[in-house]
């Protein structure tokens, strides 16, 4: 299994199920103009998020890590007019390109967008959240995770991206930053009496990785 194959794959799922949408296709757009990095999610895994979003009614949501907003629009669409979504952005040009894209989706007025380090960012974050997505450096998920369980619900979700890093995470004796950051997580989530979870590994155009999913049941 190659590259090539993932790709292909992937392709013709999303060209099956996930709509040409001129909106998303102009936020990738101007997100490479910009000059920042290619690592949105697909569009098949961005409907993922949306659909689950949506599977559970969601109306309050937070991310953690923006970039040029192409998640934060799918995850935006699957609110209720009156919903809110707070999403968290260190770097400013990055909110910047994110705060044209979202406007440009007609989703601009359900988000709020806060810049700064997480970290500091997530105390002054008010739950409770119905659906979490993170999607930001690693070293800090196990924080994150935390900060995260503290203010999703009951029966909320949270979604935590790219948490295989091509096999890297099964290597025990890794010292890489975020490696010890992912498996520091994961044990965390496996002592944590209020949360139900799982991992999936992942293969497509993105190559392969994949996603922790956290069922919030106390």
């Amino acid at each position: 299994m190659t590259q090539e194959i993932w790709s292909k794959v992937d392709e013709y799922l999303i060209e099956a199920l996930v709509p040409s949408d001129p909106a998303l296709e102009a936020a990738l757009a101007a997100s490479d103009e910009a000059g920042m990095p290619a690592i949105a999610v697909a569009p098949n895994q961005g409907k993922l998020l949306h659909l689950l979003a949506r599977m559970i009614g969601a109306r309050s949501i937070l991310e953690i890590g923006t970039l040029g907003g192409y998640s934060t629009i799918w995850l935006a669409r699957a609110l209720p007019s009156d919903g809110r979504l707070v999403t968290l952005e260190f770097y400013p040009k990055f909110a910047d390109v994110a705060r044209k894209n979202l406007d440009a989706a007609g989703v601009g007025e359900l988000v709020d967008i806060r810049l700064g380090e997480a970290l500091d960012l997530l105390p002054g974050v008010e739950g409770p959240i119905d659906l979490t997505f993170i999607d930001a450096d690693r070293v800090n998920n196990p924080a994150y995770f935390e900060a995260a369980l503290r203010l999703t619900r009951p029966g909320g979700v949270i979604v935590v991206d790219n948490v295989v890093r091509a096999g890297a995470v099964a290597e025990a004796s890794s010292t890489a930053d975020e490696i010890v950051g992912l498996r520091r997580m994961h044990e965390l989530i496996a002592a944590e009496p209020r949360v139900d979870a799982t991992a999936l590994q992942t293969v497509g155009k993105k190559g392969y990785d994949g996603l922790t999913v956290i069922l919030v049941t106390s």
